[in-house]
C-alpha cells in the first residue's frame, strides 16, 4: 500500500501547472484597454526595484528580483510567501 501511495504522490507532483512572473497589477478602466494602440503606455505606482511576484496556478508562493541568464530572464527567489490566512 505504502509503494502505492509512493508512485501517486510522484505522478501527482510531475503535474505541470501554469506559472507567472508578475510585475504590477492595477485596474484600469475599460475603455483606457480598448483605447491602447502600438506605442501606448500604461504606468504603475510599483517602483522598478521592488520584488516581482511568483505565481503558480493563480497563487502567489514567492518573491524574486530579475537576473540575467545569457539573452534570456529569470527569477532569483528571494522569500517564499507562506499561504493565505482565511479570515
Amino acid at each position: 500500500m505504502a509503494d502505492l501511495q509512493s508512485k501517486y504522490s510522484k505522478s501527482v507532483l510531475s503535474i505541470k501547472t501554469p506559472v507567472n512572473v508578475t510585475l504590477a497589477r492595477k485596474m484600469v478602466p475599460l475603455q483606457r484597454i480598448v483605447d491602447l494602440v502600438p506605442g501606448s503606455m500604461l504606468t504603475f505606482d510599483a517602483h522598478c526595484d521592488e520584488p516581482l511576484t511568483l505565481e503558480a496556478g493563480g497563487t502567489p508562493i514567492a518573491t524574486g528580483e530579475t537576473i540575467k541568464i545569457g539573452d534570456k530572464f529569470g527569477l532569483r527567489i528571494r522569500e517564499i510567501l507562506g499561504p493565505k490566512q482565511e479570515d
